[in-house]
């Protein structure tokens, strides 16, 4: 049976043209962020159940700004992506992402949250699906990973329901504000024959 090979992924596959917008569902989408986000991130990382996984907190909106900010020149320079997870009226409800890009390998890991009033809706996992999607589609992408602490089992439940199988486990492998945790690691592949709705 011949090799199958992807084709490599062009440098600028990204920098060179605008951070789009995708549609979820009706009333949720994902767009790049802006300075007036600012209050949503800072509420988000002062959210403990957030707070946990991600050890960082913003003393003021500015510093949310900045956070906000920096995503435009990672997109640029084709090592990451942010979108906020926004409702019907452009608020945002959360945040999906992409860490870690490799266009040579065709590669990143995928990260997301949701601020605690949009929980328990299905909108991580919908987020989810819709990214994975274009990552696979229009970014050319082959491998998405996913890491989240053994100990977080509302990530585990939106990996497993958006399609990640799970791969094994990661032993102390990231710190989190109390110490450090093993990390489940789930991967999907754009020729995996299960595909998010």
């Amino acid at each position: 049976m011949p090799l199958l090979v992807a084709p490599a992924l062009p440098a600028g596959s990204l920098g060179t043209q605008e951070q789009p917008h995708l549609p979820v569902r009706p009333g949720l989408a994902l767009r790049p962020w802006c300075d007036e986000d600012a209050p949503a991130v800072r509420a988000a990382f002062a959210c403990p159940a957030i707070q946990r996984w991600h050890v960082r907190r913003f003393d003021s909106d500015d510093e949310a700004r900045v956070w906000a900010a920096q995503w435009a020149g990672r997109w640029h320079h084709e090592t990451a992506a942010s979108w906020a997870i926004v409702d019907a009226d452009d608020r945002p409800v959360g945040q999906v992402g992409l860490r870690g890009v490799l266009l040579d390998e065709a590669s990143a890991q995928l990260s997301y949250w949701v601020l605690p009033a949009a929980r328990g809706r299905g909108i991580a996992t919908e987020a989810v699906r819709a990214l994975t999607r274009w990552s696979f589609t229009q970014a050319g992408l082959h491998r998405l990973g996913l890491e989240h602490s053994t100990a977080n089992t509302a990530s585990c439940r939106v990996a497993t329901r958006a399609g990640f199988t799970a791969e094994g486990v990661l032993r102390g492998s990231v710190r989190h504000a109390d110490g450090w945790h093993d990390m489940h690691l789930h991967a999907r592949l754009a020729t995996d024959s299960v595909s998010p709705r």
